[in-house]
């Protein structure tokens, strides 16, 4: 079996939404869809407001009240809330504070290499956030941009770009899996596996092995390897032949292993050990799919992993290398 889900650039804990949770989110997302001229002429005019420290311990608990469509940026917010900004410096921007209708985490573009790195946007109100992707300037649509949303809005992406006269493609589009209940994973006999996190020095496999890997995306990968959790099998010589990365959002990814070595379990192993691993430390326990990947699929369901069946991730890239 082909045991590797590496999908674009890039588990639920107990408390994941149920259908009647979304059926209420989804009416509130309608009831905030509104919007008054006082809104607009807010939403073209007022720069969006960075959050402090202190915001977003506030913003991590009220993200939960929205699973599934919130589970990405809830990622993004609770990484950033345990390793700080030395892990991945981003801005985390809303529309208004406390009650915030559009949310932007906007990584630092320092260097080429940070443009590996997701602007990933959540919305309460699809009107408020195509008002500031049309007027705000808080993004700069003259580079290279990979933007995750949700694929439901991919006709207001289409439409933004025409207006902005930017080129763009929709990327990748992907299911969110996500473990409920980690407790019930079977147990993994790993006692005959010599397991390890990876270091510095598996960056040049894990880049050339990942599906878009390249020369600017080593940095993202070296940022995930020092400062996110990891987990690898090792051969006799102590060399990686089978690893699972997390990435900035807290989901699990770049799952591989090496052609020789397939068929032995590894994927499966790996993916239990992890998902206990992160549901012992509290993170949320997810990943994303693509939806042709069909052998990952398949192996993740497996594990216990549900998908949401009205929601799907999408990944829009604007001005293309």
């Amino acid at each position: 079996m082909h045991e590797d889900f590496n999908f674009n650039f890039k588990t639920l804990p107990t408390f994941l939404r149920t259908g009647s949770a979304f059926k209420k989110h989804r009416t509130a997302r309608d009831t905030f869809n509104t919007l008054t001229p006082r809104d607009t002429l807010q939403a073209r005019h007022h720069a969006m407001r960075q959050l402090t420290t202190e915001d977003l311990k506030t913003l991590e608990v009220d993200l939960k009240n929205y699973f599934p469509q919130s589970l990405q940026v809830y990622g993004c917010i609770f990484q950033l809330n345990r390793t700080g900004q030395r892990a991945d410096p981003v801005s985390v921007l809303v529309d208004q504070w406390p009650e915030f209708r559009v949310l932007l985490i906007k990584p630092e573009y320092r260097e080429k290499g940070d443009l590996f790195k997701d602007l990933t946007v959540f919305s309460k109100s699809d009107d408020c956030l195509r008002e500031l992707l049309a007027h705000s300037d808080v993004i700069d649509w003259k580079m290279f941009i990979c933007l995750a949303a949700e694929l439901h809005h991919v006709k207001m992406m289409e439409v933004m770009a025409i207006n902005r006269g930017v080129p763009m493609k929709k990327e990748a589009v992907c299911y969110m899996l996500v473990l409920r209940d980690p407790s019930n994973l079977l147990h993994a006999d790993s006692s005959s596996l010599k397991l390890s996190s990876l270091n510095e020095s598996h960056l040049e496999l894990v880049n050339r092995s990942w599906k878009f890997g390249c020369e600017d995306s080593k940095l993202m990968i070296k940022n995930m390897i020092l400062n996110f959790p990891s987990c690898c099998v090792l051969d006799s010589d102590n060399q990686p032949v089978a690893w699972i990365l997390t990435y900035a959002s807290c989901a699990m990814g770049m799952l591989y292993t090496l052609p020789e070595h397939r068929g032995k379990g590894y994927a499966k192993a790996l993916v239990t050990i992890m998902s206990k691993r992160l549901h012992s430390q509290g993170y949320p326990v997810y990943c994303f799919i693509e939806e042709e990947n069909h052998l990952s699929y398949s192996l993740f369901t497996s594990l216990g992993f549900m998908k949401d069946p009205d929601y799907r991730a999408a990944w829009f890239v604007f001005n293309g290398f």
